[in-house]
């Protein structure tokens, strides 16, 4: 009886050795095993068997991407301002073997380093700098960093600076000047509004002026067009109504002519040529003597009718 619980509870043991043998390394990770208290192997994703006793898991190491945010670290730019920074910096682990036996605190070795790495960079660099430079102290840091923490088995993907804090009277400062600046911009910004309504204004009065010049000289244009016009019609009248005499006339003298008019009667018409002549007006006119003779001998014949 004895010895069966004996051989019961010796395989119970031989299970649970043999089952603490049996590793599955998840995604993402891997162990570092130790056989005799040496580096033996570093297992990745997957079933592995270890010896009993003789090996050991010395350490599991995350592969992902890990952030370390660190606390401000006090810094003097070259200008002696003294200011606090923090960084946030963003690394991945490489080698899991040189991760655990490079260094005794990995995480803490990163934050020293990247202390003494800030300080130096922003020793060089005055305060207008440093508050304008983040791009430039980020590519910096990362550089060192990574260069540094290389033989650790750690690669520094970024690091960023998470704040800037100076100290309270230049932040004072410069929020005064802030202000300063933003009260100069407003002041720009009014006296290019009221430029530029100037100018539209004038602008519009001068094309004003402009339209209505144009409008003046259009409608001169045309009183003078209509003007020309007006006098080109009547003096086409006055020449149509002197052609119309002169042809009254031509044909008056070629229709005498047909009929055979004596002088008596040419004479009579330059009496009547010459009364017309008058019309009413002439005070004085000079009639020649072949016509006044003329006139006698008819006014001789009128009398004669009349007594008769």
């Amino acid at each position: 009886m004895f010895l069966g619980i004996v051989l019961l509870i010796l395989l119970i043991l031989a299970i649970l050795i043999a089952a603490s043998c049996i590793k599955i390394v998840p995604q993402a990770q891997a162990y570092v095993v130790e056989r005799l208290g040496a580096y033996q192997d570093t297992w990745g994703v997957g079933l592995h068997f270890k010896v009993p006793i003789v090996d050991k898991v010395a350490k599991r190491v995350l592969l992902k991407e890990q952030v370390a945010d660190f606390p401000p670290q006090p810094v003097i730019t070259k200008d002696n301002v003294t200011m606090r920074i923090d960084t946030v910096v963003f690394f991945q682990i490489t080698d899991p073997k040189l991760f655990t036996y490079g260094v005794e605190n990995p995480i803490m070795a990163i934050e020293n380093l990247t202390a003494t790495t800030l300080r130096n960079i922003i020793g060089d660099l005055e305060l207008d700098q440093t508050l304008t430079s983040r791009e430039t102290i980020n590519a910096k840091m990362r550089a060192s960093l990574d260069v540094a923490t290389d033989p650790w088995g750690i690669k520094v993907n970024r690091v960023e600076l998470k704040n800037i804090i100076p100290p309270a009277a230049i932040q004072d400062a410069m929020e005064k000047q802030m202000k300063a600046e933003r009260e100069r911009r407003e002041a720009i910004l009014r006296a290019e509004g009221e430029k530029k309504s100037t100018i539209l204004v004038a602008e519009g009065k001068k094309e004003s002026a402009i339209l209505e010049a144009e409008a003046e000289k259009q409608s001169a244009i045309l009183r003078a067009e209509a003007e020309k016009e007006k006098m080109i019609r009547e003096a086409e009248g006055e020449a149509e109504a002197i052609l119309k005499v002169q042809q009254a006339t031509a044909d008056g003298l070629r229709y005498i002519k047909e009929v055979g008019a004596d002088e008596a009667v040419l004479k009579l018409k330059s009496l009547e040529a010459f009364e017309k002549a008058a019309d009413g007006k002439a005070t004085k006119i000079i009639i020649p003597s072949e016509i006044q003779n003329m006139a006698g001998v008819l006014a001789s014949a009128r009398e004669l009718l009349t007594e008769k």
